[in-house]
């Protein structure tokens, strides 16, 4: 990989079911995640730390948030409620109920004083964070409301829902101030850029969108993944924009270029969730693999220049966006491996019956209806790291060894030099050397070349494959109405049908 290339750093292994969302803390010391399990997951980012479950939500997380400090965590819930967690051993929360259906996000305001919840009872609430209580509704959607967003100057919320809208409002006067309708599907995530110019919002019908909101005009528009996509992420600097798909990858799109830069395949299965760290250095994604991978950024510290004179030496048999897939190093993460993360099976299962103090505390918690968490540190195993050939030693152990490749792989291309000096004619050696780099990358870019027709025939063929199930669907349809149709009038009876919608995906 280039140096300016994203790489996996970790993968965190703990949820025994999808992981829906995710979001690093302010100091990037632990990143939280949330997930069809009913657990919320704390993983420490310093090496050898330990990780906690948090044991509360009677359903499904659907969003989780850090608050502007640190010191809280929200979560939302389709259980209909949403809670303030405090991130440590105690595992303490607080439950909000206002909503009468699903929640499906929850966001704290920039200040850290409200919070804002999209719900599946086609509102949006607004909640003081301080007095812990509701404060006010946004109802204009017209269903399921599946995100919503304050502006950074918390002056704006930004809405999107089964109702196929994008909806701004004003928190002062709780009126909708704009609604942008251009979505054939269902909208599934919105938010705004650091600076609050712009929101971003992504569809069922894979297209992500950008608005100006001093115009009120669409600026960008994309369509690289090829299903659903179901979160995004902007980077702090606002040039980079992440997003995880169905289509089980992550896109990477340059904003100033407005065009696809990295497709990053580390997931089996669909990425429900991505997230950058709030210095822009790491992100996570989370998927229906049960995996959270946490990934080091790298493309934003090299000057911009020098990126787009990277790519321009790239050759693509098609115009812009630029497809760059990167797979992770290694073995598959699915494949049979020690984790980077592990919680030991007794922290797992905190309805233990043993009578010492810490787990009659533990129970006790879960008599009393509250959240259990890990209360015995001695009950948690330390984390791990995993080098390539699956040889397990510390998290620093393990980047050491990232290290250690990386160096002799250079040495491996230093073992040119010593033929200068041993040459009596070091220009021709120069000149062999430059045509052998030069042959180097024209065999790169035609393995790029190759690989870019694949992943394009790839998506064609899955989309042959689609409209011929789709018609083969409609053609036994069809033939079953005809028959209905036949049968009633034979009998002289009416012919009845019933429509159903059918139930959105999480």
């Amino acid at each position: 990989l280039c140096r300016e290339d994203p790489t996996l750093e970790r993968h965190f292994k703990g949820h025994k079911d999808a992981v829906t969302c995710a979001d690093f803390s302010p100091n990037r010391k632990q990143l939280a995640s949330g997930s069809v399990d009913k657990s919320l997951m704390i993983w420490n980012l310093a090496p050898k730390a330990r990780a906690f479950r948090f044991i509360g939500h009677q359903d499904v997380i659907t969003g989780v948030q850090f608050s502007p400090f640190g010191k809280l965590v929200a979560t939302s819930s389709k259980d209909r409620t949403v809670r303030l967690w405090t991130p440590s051993m105690k595992g303490e929360s607080t439950v909000f109920k206002a909503h009468t259906a699903a929640v499906r996000s929850v966001a704290f305001s920039h200040d850290g004083q409200r919070l804002v919840t999209a719900s599946d009872d086609k509102s949006v609430k607004v909640w003081s964070v301080h007095r812990q209580c509701f404060v006010y509704s946004l109802s204009q959607h017209t269903n399921w409301v599946r995100c919503a967003r304050f502006s950074p100057d918390g002056r704006l919320i930004a809405s999107c829902g089964d109702d196929r809208s994008v909806r701004l409002w004003d928190t002062s006067t709780k009126h909708c101030i704009n609604c942008f309708t251009d979505y054939g599907e269902s909208a599934t995530f919105v938010d705004f850029n650091s600076s609050g110019t712009c929101i971003a919002s992504s569809g069922a019908d894979s297209t992500l969108k950008i608005w100006d909101l001093r115009t009120n005009k669409l600026i960008q528009h994309y369509q690289v993944h090829s299903a659903r996509i179901n979160s995004f992420s902007f980077h702090p600097s606002n040039n980079y924009l992440i997003s995880g798909s169905s289509d089980s990858t992550v896109k990477i799109l340059d904003l100033l270029e407005g065009r696809l830069i990295y497709t990053l395949h580390g997931h089996k299965g669909a990425v429900i969730t991505v997230a950058f760290s709030r210095g822009g250095d790491l992100f996570a994604s989370g998927g229906a693999d049960s995996q959270v991978l946490m990934w080091r950024t790298n493309f934003d510290t090299k000057p911009y220049q020098d990126v787009l004179q990277q790519h321009s030496r790239r050759a693509t048999p098609d115009p812009p966006p630029h497809l760059a897939d990167i797979h992770p190093r290694g073995p598959h993460l699915h494949h049979s491996q020690p984790t980077t993360v592990q919680v030991s099976s007794v922290l797992l299962h905190m309805q233990s019956t043993r009578s010492t103090p810490t787990q009659a505390a533990a129970n006790s918690h879960l008599s009393n209806g509250l959240p259990a968490c890990q209360i015995a540190s001695s009950r948690v195993e330390e984390w791990t790291g995993v080098d390539s050939a699956g040889r397990t030693g510390s998290t620093a152990e393990a980047g050491g060894g990232r290290r250690g490749r990386r160096e002799d792989e250079e040495e491996e291309r230093g073992q040119t030099h010593p033929l200068e000096v041993l040459s009596g004619h070091p220009s021709s050696v120069d000149s062999i050397l430059r045509h052998i780099v030069q042959q180097l990358d024209i065999l790169t870019q035609t393995v790029s070349v190759l690989e870019e027709r694949l992943t394009l025939t790839e998506d064609k063929l899955k989309e042959c494959l689609v409209h011929q199930s789709q018609i083969l669907k409609d053609v036994r349809s069809s033939g079953e109405r005809r028959r209905r149709t036949d049968s009633d009038e034979a009998d002289g009876s009416p012919v009845h049908f019933t429509g159903g919608q059918p139930h959105p995906q999480l």
